[in-house]
């Protein structure tokens, strides 16, 4: 795969970025398209919200079981959001702003400056709300007594 384009984002390290219970990715940046791809870029300022599939450049290796900034227990690598993945992947929702020719203006990144953007899509889910289910983390939650403060570091 090649990238489509890159991330500007205001997140230069993975300490920046928010992990944990009640994490909020509220911060803005671009995802700049590559010029010879805009076309492709046609109709989607109509969405509120995008699919950013982009890869974990800088991790290294892979663990089958990880601890999270949320629970001190194993888990599965493909229960979390880790970056220490066999294939290196991400999917990330963020809220388009506005669009400038190649460059989407977005607010929720969880992705540090530079990152490869692999493909976008438009947000669409047909998952009734009440329907949804957290696994793991609902107990892990629980256990922490919900009022835990967000941490920052890279993996959820």
């Amino acid at each position: 795969m090649k990238p489509i384009g890159h991330v500007r984002s205001p997140l230069a390290g993975k300490e920046q970025i928010p992990t944990g219970a009640g994490a909020r990715h509220e911060a803005e940046g671009v995802l700049e398209v590559l010029p010879e791809l805009e076309a492709g870029l046609t109709d989607l300022e109509g969405f509120s919200h995008l699919y950013v599939i982009w890869a974990f450049d800088r991790a290294e290796g892979f663990d089958l079981l990880t601890t999270t900034p949320l629970d001190a227990l194993p888990h599965g690598v493909f229960s979390t959001r880790s970056p220490r993945r066999p294939n290196p992947i991400a999917l990330t929702v963020v809220r388009l702003l506005r669009r400038d020719g190649c460059r989407l203006h977005v607010r929720g990144l969880d992705m540090l400056d530079g990152t490869p953007i692999l493909d976008l899509k438009p947000y669409l889910s047909s998952v009734p709300a009440d329907e949804l289910r957290r696994g793991w983390m609902t107990e892990a939650e629980a256990r922490a007594g919900q009022a835990s403060e967000p941490k920052t570091g890279a993996g959820q």
